[in-house]
C-alpha cells in the first residue's frame, strides 16, 4: 500500500462512510488519515469506526493515522418568537440577558463572557456570517448593535466574534469528555478548535500529555495575530477555512492560508488545508474546475495534506472524492514547476544537529540521485525534520514505536513502517535500511539510499549520523 505521491489525504468519517466496506475502499483509494468529527456522532459511532480503521492496519500491513477533532466552544443566540425573525439592514438590534424569546429588535444572548469583552466599533456575525451587525454600545448587560447585513435569523444560530479574544477555554465540558474517550481509544492526533492563543495549546497539553499529538485549527483572526507562537507551540496545524472565512474577509483567506503554511514550515509543523475542497462532490460525481484548482494550489503551496469533510462524511460520492483528490495531487507532483516551487520555499535550518543532518540529507539525495531517504526515529522528530526540507525522494521512516508510525502516516513524503528494534550497530542499521527500501518497493540492485539516524541507537533527540548505502 505504498502511495505514489508525497502529499497526503485526510478524510472525515460519518454516516456515508461508517461501515467496513466503505472505510476499506476509502483507504484503498488513498486516505492516509481518518478524521473523527466529535461535533457529530455518538461515542459508540466513533468506537465502531475506530475498530474498523485499526483492523485495516492488520489487513494491509500499514499504519493508519486517526485524528480526533473536538467541537470547541460554540457561541449561540437564544430563541425567537415563531422560531425566527427578519433583521433589516440599518435597524437597531439588541442582545441582552432577558431569556424571553426574541424578535426583530432583540434576542437573548446566553454568554456572559461576551458582555465582558466586546465594545463599540466591533462586529458580530450570525449564522456563519450571513447576518452582520456593528456594535454601537455595551452597558454590560445590553449590547446595542446596528444591522449592516440583514436577513432571516432563526433559533440558536451561531455567533462569531472576529474582533475580540474571548475569555473562554478552547475546550468545553463536552470537549473534555470527548477527549478522554478519544484518548482511551488510542487516537493519534487531537485537533483543537477555535485556538486563540498559545495558552489554549498549553492547557490542552497538560491534559493530553504524550498520549496524542496536538493539531491547532486556525480559524480565528486572533490566532493569525500570533501565528508564529501558535505554530511553534503546536505539533501540527490545520488551515480551517470554514470559520476563518467567516471571521476574516473572504479576500484575505488565500493570503492567510499561505501565511499559515509558510510559518508552519518554518517550525517544522505539518499542515492540513481543509474545508470546501471538493464541496460540490457532496452531491455531484465531479468537482468544479475551481475546486480542482483549489486542491492543486494547496499542494503547490507545500501543504502536507488536504482534507475532505462533508464530501466523505455525508456525501454521495465519498470514495470518488478521494480518488479525485489523489489524481489531482499526482498531477501536481508530476509538474516540474512543483519541484521548483518547493525549492524556492526552502526554509532556513534551525541551529540543531537534527536540522543540520536533515538538510545535508536533502542535498545528498539530490546529488547522488538516491531513490529513498531512510530515517530512523523513535519520537518521529527526525522524520518530521526530513519532511520539513522536502527532499526529492520519499522518506522511508523506520520506528520501533507503532504509535509513532501512526502519527507520521499523514506527513508529507513519509512512508512509515515499524522496525529497528534490533538495530545495535551501524552495520545493522544499513542492512535493515537497505532491506526495507527493497521490500517497500523503493530500491533495486545498484540504487543509492541515504540514511539518517542517531547514536546511540534508540534514544530520542540524538540525530547525528548520515550514511550513504548501495543496494547490493
Amino acid at each position: 500500500m505504498r502511495r505514489n505521491r508525497k502529499a497526503k489525504i485526510v478524510a472525515t468519517l460519518g454516516p456515508a462512510s461508517g461501515d467496513l466496506e466503505t472505510i476499506s475502499a476509502l483507504f484503498e483509494a488513498g486516505v492516509d488519515m481518518f478524521r473523527f468529527n466529535f461535533s457529530h456522532g455518538s461515542h459508540e459511532d466513533h468506537r465502531a469506526r475506530h475498530e474498523i480503521v485499526r483492523s485495516l492496519e492488520t489487513k494491509y500491513g500499514r499504519p493508519v493515522a486517526i485524528l480526533c477533532d473536538l467541537q470547541g466552544p460554540k457561541i449561540r443566540l437564544g430563541t425567537f418568537n415563531g422560531d425566527s425573525a427578519v433583521l433589516t439592514e440599518g435597524s437597531q438590534f439588541v442582545l441582552d440577558r432577558d431569556q424571553t424569546p426574541g424578535d426583530a429588535t432583540r434576542v437573548y444572548l446566553p454568554h456572559p463572557e461576551l458582555f465582558a469583552v466586546v465594545k463599540a466599533g466591533q462586529n458580530l456575525l450570525f449564522d456563519d456570517g450571513k447576518i452582520r451587525v456593528s456594535i454601537e454600545s455595551n452597558s454590560g448587560d445590553r449590547i446595542v448593535t446596528r444591522v449592516t447585513t440583514g436577513g432571516k435569523i432563526s433559533n440558536r444560530k451561531g455567533v462569531n466574534v472576529p474582533d475580540a479574544i474571548l475569555p473562554i477555554p478552547a475546550m468545553t465540558p463536552k470537549d473534555l469528555v470527548d477527549l478522554e474517550f478519544a484518548l482511551s481509544l488510542g487516537v493519534d492526533w487531537v485537533a483543537l478548535s477555535f485556538v486563540q492563543q498559545v495558552s489554549d495549546i498549553e492547557d490542552a497539553r497538560k491534559i493530553i500529555g504524550d498520549r496524542a499529538l496536538i493539531q491547532s485549527k486556525i480559524e480565528k483572526p486572533a490566532a493569525m495575530l500570533d501565528i508564529d507562537a501558535i505554530c511553534k507551540a503546536s505539533d501540527s496545524v490545520m488551515v480551517a477555512r470554514g470559520d476563518l472565512g467567516v471571521e476574516l474577509p473572504i479576500s484575505q483567506v488565500p493570503r492567510a492560508q499561505k501565511e499559515i503554511i509558510r510559518v508552519s514550515r518554518k517550525y517544522g509543523r505539518p499542515t492540513i488545508v481543509a474545508t470546501h475542497m471538493l464541496e460540490s462532490m457532496t452531491e455531484s460525481p465531479m468537482p468544479t474546475r475551481a475546486e480542482a484548482s483549489d486542491v492543486a494550489n494547496a499542494i503547490y503551496e507545500g501543504a502536507d495534506a488536504v482534507m475532505l469533510s462533508a464530501e466523505s462524511a455525508s456525501g454521495k460520492n465519498p470514495v470518488r472524492a478521494v480518488q479525485m483528490m489523489d489524481s489531482i495531487i499526482k498531477e501536481v507532483e508530476s509538474d516540474p514547476v512543483y519541484r521548483t516551487l518547493l525549492d524556492a520555499q526552502q526554509v532556513t535550518p534551525r541551529p540543531t544537529a537534527e536540522d543540520a543532518i536533515c538538510n545535508a540529507l536533502r542535498d545528498t539525495t539530490a546529488a547522488i540521485k538516491a531513490v529513498a531517504t531512510v530515517t530512523y526515529t523513535k519520537s518521529g522528530s527526525t522524520s518530521m525534520s526530513a519532511a520539513r526540507v522536502r527532499p526529492t525522494t520519499s522518506i522511508l521512516s523506520i520506528t520501533p514505536e507503532l504509535k509513532t508510525a501512526r502519527r507520521l502516516a499523514w506527513v508529507w513524503g513519509i512512508h512509515s513502517i515499524v522496525g529497528g528494534q534490533d538495530v545495535k550497530s551501524v552495520d545493522d542499521m544499513v542492512s535493515e535500511a537497505v532491506a526495507a527500501a527493497v521490500h517497500e518497493g523503493f530500491a533495486n540492485k545498484g540504487d543509492y539510499i541515504a540514511i539518517s539516524a542517531g547514536l546511540p541507537f534508540g534514544e530520542s533527540g540524538t540525530t547525528n549520523l548520515l550514511h550513504i548505502a548501495t543496494v547490493k
